[in-house]
């Protein structure tokens, strides 16, 4: 288990430090292209709805699971090198610094008044529209998108890779390989949601496989985040209290079975309001309000909501490191 808190540990140093940058064969970018491949040509044999989603899913995940046996097998001739690739995967799939670093050009522009500048930069990071947002709107949808996405870039990551940790130590497989093999698979499944996962007219029965194994990923480390978000919460000086209890009483508010909870506890932790009605490409969607006795956001919420999530990710990872020190006991 040293070998796998080790890995967790360096991989989250070269996040902090490198962020996630853009070239041809990043492993994300790699998902990315093979699931659109596959998408096409199962469009093309008529295979587009719920069985043609189950089938790319099926096909993705085993894919990339072959991949990361075969390439750690051969590593493993070379001393050291599977231990690189082990932590290079992990490192790979984390986006803790990249939300940060997209979300502050946001606050920044609302900060100095410029609207549209704001608007142009929320577009890197969310699916709404927000041509018709105005500047509150603009921030509550930065500070939705931050505790959201933290979850999914990096606690839920965590999460699987502490899973695979201890479950490959109890089947007798390597807790590191087990751990990265997790990690990778939740990252399959968190691409495909993003790519397929959507209520529209292509993709609501085609993709609908991979929403629902996404929720079902989620559903432990969403309603940690609530925990994590309100710790942080305390450690940056902020409403924690709050946090806990909105996040508890509104995070059923949200149409995901997950998002609701990391957004609510933010909301709490803030004081403010988040959800309502959003403007998405498809359609006008009715949400209700999380925390609606609170204020509307500003500017000055962004930085506060990733003070908040850097701390939680900080917070995240001592966790993550104890389950598995417990875990090798």
């Amino acid at each position: 288990m040293i070998e796998a808190v080790i890995i967790l540990v360096l991989a989250f140093a070269l996040d902090l430090f490198l962020g996630d940058p853009v070239y041809r064969l990043h492993p994300v970018r790699c998902m990315g292209a093979a699931i659109s491949r596959m998408e096409e040509m199962l469009f093309f044999y008529g295979l587009s709805g719920r069985g043609g989603g189950i089938i790319l899913v099926a096909v993705m995940l085993t894919g990339v699971s072959a991949l990361v046996l075969a390439g750690l097998l051969l590593a493993s001739m070379l001393p050291g090198l599977e231990f690189l690739i082990m932590v290079f995967l992990v490192y790979s799939c984390m986006g803790l610094k990249d939300l940060v670093g997209h979300t502050r050009p946001v606050a920044l522009a609302l900060e100095k008044g410029d609207l549209v500048k704001a608007r142009q930069k929320l577009q890197m990071i969310v699916g709404r529209d927000p041509s018709v947002l105005d500047a509150s709107g603009v921030a509550r949808s930065a500070v939705e998108s931050v505790a959201e996405n933290f979850v999914d870039g990096f606690l839920a990551l965590a999460f699987w890779f502490v899973a695979g940790c201890i479950l490959g130590q109890l089947v007798g497989v390597d807790p590191a390989f087990a751990g990265v093999l997790l990690a990778v698979n939740y990252r399959m499944v968190n691409t495909l949601d993003a790519m397929v996962g959507y209520r529209s007219s292509r993709y609501m029965q085609f993709g609908r496989f991979a929403a629902r194994l996404d929720d079902v990923l989620n559903h432990v480390p969403a309603r940690l985040s609530m925990l994590v978000i309100s710790l942080a919460a305390l450690v940056c000086g902020y409403d924690w209290r709050n946090s806990l209890v909105t996040g508890l009483r509104d995070r059923r508010k949200h149409a995901s079975p997950n998002a609701g909870h990391s957004e609510a506890a933010m909301a709490g932790a803030l004081d403010i309001r988040l959800g309502g009605p959003v403007q998405y490409a498809f359609a006008l969607v009715e949400k209700p309000w999380m925390g609606e006795e609170g204020q509307d956001a500003g500017w000055e919420h962004i930085r506060s909501a990733l003070r908040i999530i850097q701390a939680a990710a900080w917070i995240s990872l001592a966790l993550a490191a104890g389950g598995l020190a417990a875990g090798g006991l």
